[in-house]
């Protein structure tokens, strides 16, 4: 099972969840990918979370594309999972402070208001060091111009790392991993 988690403003029908949800239905394999709306407040998105994690039978494998990666990292350390991180938001209460005030989601264009209390709700799930490095997948590209990829790099050390020259936030070579995200998932064979 993949437990896809989308990034800040996003959503379900981001390029990355859909073209990984489109890969897995071509293998026959689309029933054992999740990926909802997560709510905006942290504690209710990490309860949504792991509430998919318990419906599971298998160890899933998270999946968490900008501040998706950061929810990602706290759930994969707080329930012994792996998780391939893209283009991580590792410093999700900083970066996203500069986001306060009225929003508005990417695919539905409904607004809502980001808060401080949003803020110190990041603060409160932050993983200053991970515990099992083998648990990880970074993928970064150097051009992306909303986060410093050496900060993601720097956070994840001893994790199996990506760092691809060039690119952006969206991550755009994600199409050439889809096939390798899910061998690491167990998924496919390797």
């Amino acid at each position: 099972m993949i437990i896809y988690l989308h990034g800040f403003r996003s959503g379900p029908q981001s390029w990355k969840s859909r073209s990984l949800k489109a890969r897995m239905d071509a293998l026959g394999i689309g029933e054992a990918f999740w990926c909802e709306q997560l709510p905006v407040a942290a504690p209710e998105a990490i309860a949504l979370a792991e509430a998919q994690i318990a419906r599971c039978s298998t160890p899933p494998t998270l999946v968490g594309s900008s501040l998706g990666g950061y929810y990602a990292t706290w759930l994969a350390e707080r329930h012994g999972l792996q998780a391939v991180l893209v283009n991580p938001g590792v410093l999700a209460p900083l970066t996203l402070s500069d986001y306060l005030g009225t929003q508005t989601h990417m695919y539905t264009g409904e607004p809502f208001d980001f808060t401080p209390a949003h803020i110190d709700a990041l603060r409160a799930i932050n993983v200053p060091a991970i515990t099992r490095p083998e648990r990880y997948w970074l993928m970064v590209e150097t051009g992306d111009e909303v986060l410093d990829y050496r900060a993601a790099v720097a956070h994840y050390p001893g994790a199996r790392q990506t760092v691809l020259e060039g690119g952006d936030h969206s991550f755009t070579r994600w199409g050439d991993y889809l096939d390798p995200v899910l061998e690491f998932a167990g998924l496919l064979p390797k």
